[in-house]
């Protein structure tokens, strides 16, 4: 990356490697297999079916037909597009692929097969529910007259307002047969077990896919106010706006809340976060000889902001020295996790990733011995084929030096294009997990 460190972003991409290793969907799910067939024998349960959506869906379903193969009744899972592995064939775990992060008809069919199976379940049942991020757009189904196209519009129209993983969810769980507790209700009176691959930051049960079998903390209308925050009276249908109305005036029923009898038979556990990828990567990066430590794994608010607050951060520690006194590594490594947002103004490609990336490296141009990889841990960054960027203090200055101006492509929201023009895109491809997103830095 530097001409002091040309080893560097070997290093990024090992450190980042080494975090995905430590939630990988497939191994934290086998973990969990023995205390699952305990539960399911000792409970006398008659059928276990298996419900899983999620980027991470394939993998987690892979794990229990590995080990729970044998008494497994049937199931359905749902991921994204070009995230399926072979999983769950023989078993009758079918296996649907479908749109993120805009929902659409496969996803909804999928959905659909969902609600009728956890229909049949009595309280002989046990339902294995595997939840991962993205669940929120690929588990859908439209509540009362609303339409996929009208979901489908007003999750696009929040996005581009920037509305936060909290504030769109609160919409959606809204408008959704499925979310906010509902798919708990559907498969009531069934003894439900979820286990949670968390992308949100806090691990909030209500809030990782929406929810769908925990009770839900927001109400319609908070989601009213997240469209009048936005502005987005105009924007959005109105059946779609005529359903929060009428939900927030108490005429259409609420979404399950605490204390609600549909989850006296639930249980919800988070097996795999952000927290473990960042310790994982802390670990790696101090057998690789430098001075590491974990600043934040709540990284919220808007990308490019974030991305210049970092930049900051590299450049004081690069005067500060070490870690700590007496610090015996020859280098730094400053790792942060969570979710920023990216409010669309301009016409470009990108993802929230490259966004933060481009930023720093306007913040750090010309700088030695600083270097950043900021990627999503599901190996996609926006409507994408990058996972993130790999940047450093020369990245701005060899653009410019071939004609390409850095801050045109960060005003016109296409980082994208910058780094594909400049280079430093990282592709990963599909991880196979889903722990929000990671920014290594390294500095000298």
């Amino acid at each position: 990356m530097t001409e002091s460190r040309p080893l560097w972003k070997d290093c990024l991409v090992d450190i980042f490697g080494r975090a995905l290793e430590a939630v990988d969907p497939y191994t934290v799910i086998a973990r969990q297999a023995d205390e699952i067939l305990s539960r399911y024998e000792k409970g006398g349960f008659r059928r276990l079916f298996v419900l899983a959506f999620g980027k991470a869906a394939s993998p987690m379903v892979r794990a229990v037909a590995d080990r729970l193969g044998h008494v497994i009744t049937a199931g359905v899972a749902i991921t994204k597009y070009g995230h399926q592995v072979e999983a769950g064939k023989g078993l009758g775990i079918d296996i649907y692929e479908a749109g993120h992060p805009l929902p659409d008809e496969n996803g909804l069919k999928a959905t659909m097969e969902v609600i009728r199976l956890a229909g049949t379940f009595d309280e002989h049942t046990f339902a294995l529910c595997l939840i991962s991020g993205g669940g929120s757009a690929l588990l859908v189904a439209p509540y009362g007259a609303v339409s996929l196209r009208e979901k489908q519009e007003a999750t696009e129209v929040l996005l581009k307002a920037g509305a936060d993983i909290y504030e769109l969810n609160a919409v959606r769980k809204h408008l959704s047969k499925v979310k906010g507790g509902r798919l708990a209700e559907i498969a009531s009176p069934a003894t439900i077990e979820s286990l949670i691959l968390s992308d949100v930051i806090g691990d909030r049960l209500d809030v990782i896919a929406s929810g769908p079998t925990a009770p839900d903390g927001s109400t319609y209308g908070d989601a009213m106010q997240v469209i009048e925050k936005y502005g987005l009276d105009r924007q959005v249908a109105p059946g779609l706006l005529h359903l929060l109305r009428e939900g927030a005036a108490g005429r259409v029923p609420e979404t399950p809340k605490a204390g609600n009898p549909v989850f006296l038979r639930v249980r919800n556990r988070v097996v795999g976060n952000n927290g473990i990828a960042l310790e994982a990567a802390r670990r790696r990066a101090a057998e690789l000889g430098f001075d590491a430590a974990i600043g934040s794994g709540e990284v919220r608010g808007e990308a490019r902001d974030v991305g210049r607050r970092l930049a900051e951060a590299a450049l004081a520690a690069r005067e500060a020295g070490p870690r700590v006194p007496g610090g015996t590594g020859e280098g730094r490594c400053l790792i942060s996790g969570g979710e920023t947002t990216v409010t669309v103004k301009g016409h470009g490609l990108g993802g929230r990733n490259m966004e933060l990336a481009l930023a720093f490296a306007l913040g750090v141009e010309g700088a030695e011995g600083i270097a950043l990889l900021s990627a999503g841990t599901d190996g996609t960054d926006g409507p994408t084929d990058a996972a993130g960027a790999i940047v450093d203090g020369q990245t701005a200055v060899k653009a410019r030096a071939r004609g390409i101006e850095p801050e045109k492509y960060l005003t016109d929201n296409d980082s994208y294009h910058f780094f594909q023009e400049a280079g430093g895109l990282f592709r990963s491809g599909p991880t196979g997990t889903n722990v929000m997103d990671m920014q290594v830095m390294l500095v000298e």
